[in-house]
């Protein structure tokens, strides 16, 4: 059924880590893991790919940590360059190169795009004001001033946004601004720079996005509303010397902008790579040829540098290829907040590959994956994900097929007539076509399910054959059960090498196939096994992972406290593990009053609600309702969720939404009362609440989906009450409660969504 297409030339860029830290499991799931995936399931079909990469080492947070530790900047940007690298090639990422931005081909390579944008008077002079610093005779970058915020008034203000209130500033706005060198007030002076002429591409911009309708939403919002305010002219020089020298007369005490210069690190680490090989002209056809298709995997935060400015960049310079796609995924949050080095609060990777494999953590970034909206990392998540899907599903079945056939057989059995083998795999082909589409739109989450599908099928159909029994009554018979069995287990090693590259290649081994997945290729999913080769004894892939010791900690002190409160009050008949999660939540009727859009997150409102008392939601909405449709909208939320501050504004609780993209829909869709209720009405499901206030990992335990009721009775805590069609539940197991305010009142979506979507 499948077959290889004409061998395709695949150009994959990826977000240059930036070198004044250590990379963190958000940097992983955000630009590195997603990357590398679609890099691999590319070779494994034949096509060419080159992926570059490398440490973006210029910029002030690099000479603030020099400044501070007394060294230089260079050699605070190498330390982490070995340290990442060393990482990322422990997760298995494989670069054609990674490089960094601290080398002569880089510098050549952006200063003859410089002269290039120069030479077509796309780049031009222009005074600005900036802060300078007479004692340290310096003019002073962004982070090397502080002072109070004027609007909120935050100590240890950076002079270009306020981290505490979002505020972003012009120099002389901040407050009492100090040098953070030497304490001194700074003078405010002019100084030129080089500018580029962005609001020239409006025009060519506008043409080149016409057609790129497969863009991720969150891309193409990004994106739409940058044009929508007006292109600005943006200075691509700095006042400092840690950088890429200005190939201008007189301009040796500035360098080149580091977010100009790292984006022409894609074409730098290209052109270093054909040096590498020997063939100088290389990159030419992956840059210069119209038909290679470019990718460019990074976070939201670098949306418009690659949609707009580089583009731009590239138009400028003229007879490069565009960026074909921009697969750009949204954060991974921790506690309710963004992963981030400069914040704290990261988990870095070269910690968390102490502890676990890193398929492990692969697996679980790959399901996890934040795609289309912000998700959250918990340790009690990874070891529900890890033990309950990947160990008891795709592990489990690996080991019973390839253990029982070498305990029975010692070979690859012979298919005989190949009746089973057929009807096998049909699933394969399906599983396959299916993973194929979702790979080429780089939906790598949804491609992992179609393994994780293909691996239940298979645990489905060992059961039902019952080897156990009937290699004691046809051995024959058996064998051929055990070849077509051994067929889904080919299979799955192949589609999972993109995701889990070095278990895969030890199960292909206990298959005693030589070579790799990769040297197979996707193609030979259902080429037939060497009946009668030999079989290793095989042992298994993956093992349950256990909580780090704090983490365990915490839990073991819930759990007695938990178990000492069931003993003095639980009733005859103790509840299922959910509905305890569920009565940690104190969930009410609110009624939002305001909405605005958040002043510097493109998919956030900031909402007021009345809930009895009014508060402030941020909310990521803004890609799913206009402010008209919310004002006036009674909604259900989470009353007694920790208070966070997202993107600068406070979040004093969380509106509760269905989602159904899991179930291939794209639908998100409002709690809200089936009946008009008073506002603070509390929807507890008839349980006792304790009301104390939760973290967003403690939600998240509680598993809430919308259900079909069919319109009728429906038993448990609603008393037999009449209940619509399509309501919001707890979920445990095969039981249920609705989510009501138990006298009648039923949790309901604003809008259709798919049966079974999840409530976040």
């Amino acid at each position: 059924m499948f077959s290889n297409d004409k061998m395709a030339k695949i150009f994959i860029g990826v977000a240059w880590p930036y070198a004044n830290g250590i990379i963190h499991l958000g940097h992983m799931a955000g630009s590195l893991l997603p990357p590398d995936i679609f890099n691999r399931y590319n070779r494994m079909k034949g096509n060419e790919v080159l992926m570059v990469s490398g440490s973006d080492q210029h910029g002030t947070p690099i000479t603030r940590s020099a400044d501070k530790e007394g060294t230089t900047p260079e050699a605070i940007a190498d330390r982490y360059h070995r340290i990442n690298k060393k990482a990322i090639e422990d997760m298995r990422i494989e670069f054609s190169l990674f490089t960094k931005t601290h080398t002569d081909n880089h510098k050549e390579t952006v200063q003859d795009v410089f002269r290039t944008l120069l030479g077509k008077n796309l780049l031009y002079v222009k005074e600005t004001m900036q802060y300078y610093c007479e004692k340290c005779s310096r003019f002073l970058p962004d982070r090397y001033v502080e002072g109070t915020c004027p609007k909120c008034g935050a100590a240890n203000t950076r002079s270009d946004q306020c981290d505490s209130c979002g505020t972003t500033f012009e120099t002389g706005d901040l407050k009492d601004a100090v040098c953070v060198h030497c304490g001194s007030p700074p003078d405010i002076r002019g100084t030129e720079h080089y500018f580029l002429r962005l609001s020239a591409f409006r025009d060519d911009l506008l043409e080149y996005l016409k057609d790129k309708t497969y863009w991720r939403p969150n891309v193409e919002t990004f994106t739409t509303n940058w044009l929508k305010d007006g292109l600005k002219d943006r200075p691509i020089t700095r006042d400092m010397e840690w950088g890429i020298p200005v190939p201008a007369d007189g301009w040796d005490s500035k360098v080149i902008y580091v977010w100009f210069e790292a984006v022409i690190g894609y074409l730098s680490a290209s052109k270093e790579f054909s040096k590498i090989t020997g063939d100088e002209d290389l990159w030419k056809k992956f840059w210069c040829d119209e038909s290679v298709k470019h990718y460019y995997f990074l976070g939201k935060d670098n949306i418009p540098f690659h949609s707009i400015i580089w583009p731009s960049i590239l138009m400028g310079y003229g007879s490069l290829n565009l960026p074909y796609d921009i697969p750009a995924n949204e954060y991974l949050t921790f506690k309710g907040e963004k992963l981030s080095k400069s914040r704290g609060g990261s988990i870095d990777m070269p910690s968390v590959l102490e502890k676990y494999d890193a398929d492990v953590i692969r697996y679980y970034l790959s399901v996890t994956m934040p795609d289309t909206h912000d998700t959250e990392f918990s340790w009690e998540d990874l070891q529900v994900k890890v033990n309950n899907e990947l160990v008891s599903a795709l592990g489990n079945y690996y080991h019973r097929c390839l253990s029982f056939t070498k305990k029975n057989y010692g070979v690859i059995p012979d298919k005989r007539k190949g009746e089973e083998l057929s009807a096998v795999t049909e699933e394969i082909e399906k599983a396959r076509s299916e993973y194929d589409a979702y790979m080429e739109k780089c939906d790598l989450k949804k491609a992992l399910k179609a393994v994780m599908d293909l691996s239940r099928y298979g645990n489905r159909y060992f059961d039902s054959k019952k080897p156990w029994a009937l290699v004691k009554e046809d051995k024959e018979k058996c064998g051929e059960v055990l070849n077509a069995s051994l067929q889904i287990v080919k299979a799955l090693a192949i589609m999972a090498w993109p995701f889990m590259p070095s278990s895969s290649e030890k199960i292909w081994k206990f298959l005693g196939l030589g070579g790799t997945p990769l040297d197979s290729g996707l193609a030979s999913c259902t080429s037939p096994l060497p009946e009668g080769a030999e079989l290793p004894e095989p042992v298994p892939v993956y093992t349950k992972v256990e909580l780090p010791k704090e983490e365990e900690k915490g839990k073991d002190e819930k759990g007695k406290e938990s178990k000492a409160k069931k003993e003095q009050d639980a009733p005859k008949k103790e509840l299922p593990e959910a509905f305890n999660d569920m009565k940690r939540l104190d969930i009410r009727v609110a009624e939002i009053i305001e909405a605005e859009d958040h002043p510097d997150a493109e998919k956030l409102f900031r909402l007021k609600v009345n809930v009895g008392e009014e508060r402030q939601i941020v909310a990521g909405l803004r890609a799913f309702y206009k402010k008209e449709e919310l004002i006036g909208r009674k909604v259900l939320m989470v009353f007694n969720l920790k208070p966070a501050k997202l993107r600068g504004l406070m979040s004093q609780g969380m509106l509760l939404a269905a989602d159904d993209e899991e179930l291939g829909g794209s639908t998100v869709a409002l709690l809200t009362p089936s009946k008009n209720v008073n506002n603070g009405m509390r929807f507890t499901c008839g349980l006792d609440i304790n009301g104390n206030e939760i973290e967003y990992k403690d939600f998240q335990k509680a598993v809430i989906k919308v259900i079909s009721t069919d319109g009728g009775s429906f038993g448990g805590n609603t008393g037999n009450e009449k209940v619509p069609p399509m309501v919001a539940a707890v979920i445990d197991g095969s039981e249920c409660i609705l989510l009501s305010d138990g006298n009648g009142c039923f949790a309901v979506t604003d809008r259709e969504i798919k049966d079974g979507a999840n409530v976040r």
